[in-house]
């Protein structure tokens, strides 16, 4: 017998039908079963014997909760209306303990002796698929919410970097916080007074409006003694994590009431409060809570929120060794700087801008004194650097300088050369550029200009009409070079003649020079701004010739001398002298007299040339 012949044989169709991998139904034409292979029994937990005869759909056909199945709503039996085959992967077949079975499913006719008879339907137990794709779709959305946390977490921690402006970026981040972790936030710090504290920012999404109402002054947390959710924060920096009966259960201690009133006001069914500190220091604590339909806090979000209070709490600690740190640098800088001389009818004043990239100090510095032979001195100069080293090394120079000056009583050129010699030989510093003046003449005028210039920008001398010129002689080599390199190098004087009521200004290079404009054109604005300038009060020149130049990034020292009107302070002129009693405006700490200053008064110090000497005339 051939192999088609054994296909015919009732035996072996029979046993392929029984040994299918797939359930098996077989209907007649009005949809009763006729046929149920093992597989089928097996799926549905029903014997054939007990679903022969019967109608398939309402015997089995059901939704996914188990609910009947409108029969002409069922796509299965549109083959016996169609004769067309159909599939799906939607379906669920009722089994015998009730339960329902997800099937992906495939039916086409039956034909029997070449007449439709029914259909036949083969489907596959998809339950395990199904749970596959619903895990799937679990992790899928567990980490579309990590990664919606974690972005959150990121963008919270680049604004906590953004600013030392502390309340502010504490104000952003309650923002941040809604509606994402919360219906509303509050944000409570410690003040820096003992145990005060206030509250800086609330924000609700729902009432805005309510924020400038409850924030305010708020008791003290150390006089609490029961433990209660914002006394637990700001006392003991423990993340506390509410639900309504907590809060209902909650102390009427002073804190905790004015804790409460958020809730009265804005409604609150779950909440986390959440201490704001570092390992060393709480600084306070910021409360985060849902109201209406909003699910009550998970403990991973009530972790999330912690995390984010110590992240804060880390930038409110940076923020306050910045602090520390720019105070004492600023200390620093004040008592380096000079405290200007009144000296009769000259006017100066002088102005320190610190560097923006590193410490609020430099090596850039300003000195103004009187010497014994009745003439003032100006100076400017800049070490390398500009960080408490250059700091230290420009105090070491500028009172090497001082100390040549007053002893030597010689012209700036040999002044200079003492000075590199000393650095050389002396000091560490490494190179600097000054220039060292002296403001010669009578009182009355007239007055020259007397310096020289060790590698520095000129000094710019303003005309009261507005002229501007440069004053490029006396141009020398930067002090450490020449005694270092045995160069034999020297410092040229110079003289310049200088006219009644002329300013003439002495800068250091950070104000014309920076990395986005060269220095020609920053001396080229500086000429503009000064002839603008030239007939304002000198304390106004130098704020509005700060302000116009806007120099950035490295440090800026500034020094200006204003002359007095011709014969102003001269024999028979009985012109006080400007500002007498006060000193000359400077960034020095008030607390320093200027070199030589003589007490006129509890509130006066002027400086004046030494009893019984004059200035020298003018040759």
């Amino acid at each position: 017998m051939s192999g088609a012949d054994r296909t015919r044989e009732p035996g072996v169709l029979r046993a392929v039908f029984d040994s299918l991998g797939a359930g098996v139904y077989a209907t007649d034409a009005t949809g009763r079963l006729i046929a149920a292979n093992p597989r089928a029994e097996r799926m549905v937990a029903r014997p054939a014997a007990e679903m022969l005869g019967r109608d398939m759909h309402d015997l089995l056909h059901r939704d996914a909760d188990g609910a009947e199945i409108p029969r002409e709503s069922c796509r299965m039996f549109a083959v016996l209306a169609d004769g067309r085959p159909r599939e799906g992967g939607d379906e669920y077949l009722l089994r015998g303990d009730g339960t329902t079975i997800p099937v992906i499913w495939s039916a086409a006719p039956l034909e029997l002796l070449g007449e439709p008879a029914g259909l036949v339907l083969a489907f596959h137990d998809f339950s395990v698929r199904r749970a596959a794709e619903r895990q799937t779709a679990a992790y899928l959305e567990a980490l579309e919410a990590l990664t919606a946390r974690l972005t959150l977490v990121s963008e919270v921690s680049s604004v906590l970097i953004s600013s030392l402006d502390i309340p502010q970026v504490l104000r952003k981040l309650g923002r941040m916080l809604v509606p994402d972790l919360a219906d509303w936030t509050a944000v409570d710090v410690f003040t820096g007074q003992p145990e005060e504290v206030r509250r800086i920012a609330v924000h609700s999404a729902a009432d805005p409006a309510a924020a400038g109402e409850l924030e305010g002054p708020l008791p003290p947390p150390a006089a609490e003694s029961a433990g209660a959710g914002p006394v637990r924060a700001l006392r003991d920096a423990e993340t506390v994590l509410l639900d309504a009966g907590d809060l209902a259960r909650e102390p009427d201690t002073p804190l905790t009431v004015a804790h409460r009133r958020l809730f009265d006001r804005f409604g609150g069914h779950s909440a986390v409060v959440v201490p704001l500190h570092s390992r060393r220091q709480v600084f306070g604590a910021f409360t985060a809570a849902r109201t209406g339909d909003s699910p009550p806090y998970t403990e991973d979000e009530a972790m999330m929120l912690a995390d984010i209070g110590r992240r804060a709490g880390l930038a409110m600690d940076n923020a306050r060794l910045f602090d520390q740190q720019r105070h004492v640098a600023e200390t620093m800088q004040r008592q380096l700087l000079t405290p200007l001389p009144q000296v009769d009818h000259l006017r100066m004043a002088a102005r320190y801008r610190p560097a923006q990239v590193a410490a609020e100090i430099g090596g850039d510095w300003y000195d103004a004194f009187l010497l014994e032979d009745g003439v003032t001195t100006m100076v400017i100069g800049d070490v390398v650097g500009h960080d408490l080293r250059a700091a230290a090394h420009m105090a070491e120079v500028r009172n090497m300088l001082r100390a040549l000056a007053w002893d030597r009583m010689e012209p700036p050129s040999v002044i200079m050369r003492r000075l590199d010699e000393a650095m050389t030989n002396t000091s560490d510093a490494p190179m600097a550029t000054v220039v060292f003046a002296r403001i010669e003449g009578r009182e009355g005028g007239p007055w020259r200009l007397h310096w020289v210039n060790a590698g520095h920008p000129p000094p710019l001398l303003v005309a009261p009409g507005g002229g501007t010129r440069f004053l490029e002689a006396g141009h020398g080599p930067l002090l450490g070079m020449s005694a270092t390199l045995n160069l034999g190098l020297h410092w040229p004087d110079a003289h310049e003649e200088l006219p009644p009521e002329a300013t003439v200004v002495f800068y250091t290079d950070g104000l014309v020079e920076s990395r986005t404009r060269p220095i020609d054109t920053g001396m080229e604005l500086l000429c503009r701004h000064a002839s603008a300038l030239a007939r304002h009060d000198l304390e106004e020149f130098c704020d509005e010739l700060l302000e116009r130049m806007d120099p950035r990034g490295d440090d800026v020292a500034l020094l200006a001398l204003r002359l007095p009107r011709y014969g102003e302070g001269g024999p028979g002129d009985l012109t006080p002298p400007p500002s007498r009693g006060e000193p000359a405006h400077s960034p020095a700490d008030p607390s320093r007299s200027a070199p030589g200053a003589e007490a006129l008064g509890a509130d006066e110090v002027f400086t004046q040339a030494p009893h019984g000497t004059d200035r020298p005339p003018l040759p």
